[in-house]
C-alpha cells in the first residue's frame, strides 16, 4: 500500500516514492514531492484561483506524456474544483488552493499550467505573457536579448515585465494587467511581436510557421487567448533533469552569455528563494493597481 501521510489535517496516500522520474539524474518522486513542498510558499500564490492544466508524465519524461484538464479521477472530495467556461461547453477544473492539494497534485505526476485569468472573472486577463521560444541554432542567449527589447518597449506603455525561464530552452515575459479580454490582451501582445520582428527581422519572428523557425526567436504571443495556458512559474518540467521554469532578474538576462546560465534545476531552487524571495511577487501585488492596455 502506499504510504499515509498528513499534510495540514488532510490524509494523503503518496505512491511510488522511489520511482526514478528524471533517469539523468537519478531524481525521484520523493524528490519531485520534496521539492514542491519546499517551494511551495512561493509558489501557491501563482496557482491559487487558476484552473489548472495538467500535463502528466507518471513514468518520467521518456515515458507517455498526456494533458489533463477536468478534474481528474479519483481527486479528494476536499480539492477545490471550478465550473470554467468553454466553447465546446462548462467543464470542471482542480484550483489548487493549499499546501494539501499541491501535494495530492504533485504525486500525480505533473506540469503546471495555468491559464492569464482567474476563476472570479474568466473574461478578464490579469497577466500578459510572451513565451520566446528559440529555434536552433539560436539559444536563450537570443531569448535574453529579445526579452531585453520587449520589457523596454513594455516600459513606454507603462507595463512592467519580468522574466522567468520556460524550463526548457526559452524564456516567459510576464506582466500584470487589468481591464482587457483575453482577445484585446492578444491583440495587443501580437502587435508588440510584429513590432520586434521589425525592429529585429534578423532574429525575431512573430509567426508560428516552422520553416521560418531555425535562427530567430519565435516570439509568441497566442499564450493570451483565454483558452491557453502557460507553464507555472516554479513548476518541474518533463525534460531529462528536473528543470524548472524558474524566476530570473534583469540583471542575469542582461549578462547571459551561455545557455547554461539561465538553466535551473530542483535542487538551485530553494537557496535562490533564499537569495532573492519571490522574483514575481510584485504581479501579486494587489495593493497596487496594474496597468490598463493602451
Amino acid at each position: 500500500m502506499a504510504p499515509i501521510t498528513e499534510v495540514e489535517g488532510r490524509r494523503l496516500a503518496l505512491s511510488n516514492l522511489e520511482k526514478v522520474l528524471y533517469p539523468a539524474t537519478g531524481f525521484t518522486k520523493a524528490e519531485v514531492l520534496h521539492y514542491y513542498a519546499t517551494v511551495a510558499e512561493a509558489l501557491l500564490p501563482h496557482l491559487r484561483d487558476r484552473p489548472l492544466s495538467f500535463l502528466r508524465y507518471p513514468d518520467g519524461p521518456d515515458g507517455q506524456l498526456f494533458f489533463v484538464k477536468n478534474v481528474p479521477a479519483g481527486t479528494p472530495e476536499w480539492v477545490t474544483t471550478a465550473e470554467v467556461p468553454r466553447s465546446e461547453g462548462p467543464a470542471r477544473m482542480v484550483l489548487v488552493q493549499d499546501l494539501p492539494s499541491l501535494m495530492w497534485a504533485a504525486n500525480l505526476v505533473t506540469e503546471f499550467h495555468t491559464p492569464q485569468w482567474l476563476i472570479g472573472d474568466p473574461g478578464e486577463a490579469d497577466r500578459l505573457v510572451f513565451d520566446l521560444d528559440p529555434g536552433p541554432p539560436a539559444t536563450v542567449v537570443d531569448c535574453c536579448r529579445v526579452a531585453l527589447w520587449l520589457r523596454e518597449r513594455l516600459a513606454r506603455d507603462g507595463i512592467e515585465a519580468y522574466a522567468k525561464t520556460s524550463g526548457s530552452k526559452g524564456l516567459h515575459l510576464l506582466a500584470a494587467v487589468r481591464g482587457a479580454s483575453g482577445e484585446r490582451t492578444s491583440e495587443y501582445a501580437k502587435g508588440l511581436a510584429v513590432e520586434a520582428e521589425k525592429a529585429m527581422p534578423r532574429l525575431v519572428l512573430h509567426r508560428m510557421t516552422r520553416s521560418l523557425r531555425p535562427g530567430k526567436v519565435f516570439v509568441d504571443w497566442s499564450q493570451n487567448a483565454a483558452r491557453k495556458t502557460t507553464a507555472a512559474p516554479y513548476t518541474l518540467r518533463a525534460r531529462a533533469e528536473p528543470m524548472v521554469s524558474a524566476p530570473v532578474t534583469w540583471e542575469e538576462v542582461a549578462e547571459c552569455r551561455t545557455p547554461a546560465r539561465l538553466e535551473f534545476r530542483a535542487p538551485d531552487i530553494a537557496p535562490r528563494l533564499q537569495d532573492y524571495g519571490d522574483l514575481l511577487a510584485p504581479l501579486l501585488d494587489t495593493d497596487r493597481p496594474p496597468p490598463r492596455l493602451p
